[in-house]
């Protein structure tokens, strides 16, 4: 029996058109290289479209997000950890917005990585919510910039992957599971 939709993000495609045209359905397309990243999450779109909607909460699961300060109901700024221990910031403004579907942004002028993208919540039956983000962005010193993210797993191919697998166990348990020891447990190993 054929699934109703194919979970697999669209950039992912071996056929051209579609990653073209995953490009094509950004509202303001800013940046030349494309990411794009599914996952499915056993929730009802609503509660992930609303924990999505509220950028600030970003860094409760997103490792490379340091803030995410609302200046209006559209427009944001973010801090994002780049290569080296450097922090790269921008201000985004929210280009589409429908209710339990999705989200669009794009950033402002002068950017320091230019970028644009969206995330779509589509039904997946029982299984629950598909969730898919598409990002069009372009990195700071070009190829280079580029390895250099790489390098240190500040990619934002890699981060998508990550964060969107985050984003799923903060959904799905209500926690992220970490390998990292916590200030408790060394305070418990301590004692």
């Amino acid at each position: 029996m054929a699934a109703p939709h194919d979970d697999a993000p669209i950039t992912a495609s071996k056929r051209t058109e579609k990653t073209a045209q995953a490009a094509e359905n950004i509202t303001e397309p800013k940046g030349s290289s494309l990411v794009g990243q599914s996952v499915t999450i056993n929730r009802p779109r609503h509660e992930l479209y609303a924990k999505w909607r509220d950028f600030s909460g970003f860094p409760n699961f997103m490792e490379n997000i340091e803030r995410v300060e609302m200046i209006d109901d559209v427009t944001s700024h973010w801090a994002v950890k780049g290569p080296g221990g450097s922090t790269i910031e921008w201000d985004a403004v929210v280009t589409e917005d429908q209710p339990d579907r999705l989200i669009a942004w794009s950033s402002a002028e002068g950017a320091d990585v230019p970028n644009s993208g969206r995330v779509e919540f589509r039904d997946a039956g029982e299984r629950g919510t598909i969730v898919s983000a598409t990002i069009l962005y372009d990195p700071p010193a070009g190829i280079i910039g580029k390895l250099i993210a790489k390098m240190f797993q500040r990619e934002p191919a890699l981060q998508a992957r990550r964060d969107l697998r985050r984003f799923k166990q903060l959904m799905e348990t209500g926690e992220i599971a970490t390998s990292a020891r916590t200030a408790r447990a060394l305070e418990e190993e301590a004692a």
